[in-house]
């Protein structure tokens, strides 16, 4: 199963039917994937469950009723990988959204890879 896209699809879905809160799957890079929406503020929170099959609750973020995520675009899939190089970067709907690449540095986003220098999987776009 492909735990990236299957969060970020829950995400938006949650947010496109005006949801409080998701549940979905259970891993580390999940994890490390919602720390980073949280901090670019495109969710509130997370938590993880404590029963037998480990679930995440993802509290969703409204800005005066209107979502945080309101477009999603996925790149790098299960059977097509997409890799890029820093300079290949370009600004996600005029710099007012992000890229999120997997690299050696962990998972950054366009515009910390531009900054470091730095390439490696390009994940998706978020607006």
């Amino acid at each position: 199963m492909y735990t990236i896209g299957d969060l970020m699809i829950r995400l938006k879905n949650g947010y496109m039917s005006r949801k409080p809160s998701v549940e979905c799957l259970y891993s580390n890079f999940s994890l490390a994937l919602l720390d980073k929406l949280r901090q670019l503020e495109y969710i509130q929170s997370y938590s993880v469950g404590d029963d037998a099959r480990k679930t995440i609750t993802v509290e969703l973020r409204y800005n005066d009723g209107r979502p945080a995520i309101t477009g999603l675009k996925i790149f790098s899939k299960p059977g097509q990988r997409r890799y890029t190089s820093a300079k290949k970067l370009r600004p996600v709907l005029s710099n007012l959204g992000h890229a999120i690449l997997s690299s050696p540095l962990g998972l950054i986003t366009n515009h910390e890879a531009r900054k470091k220098h730095v390439g490696g999987e390009f994940l998706f776009e978020i607006w």
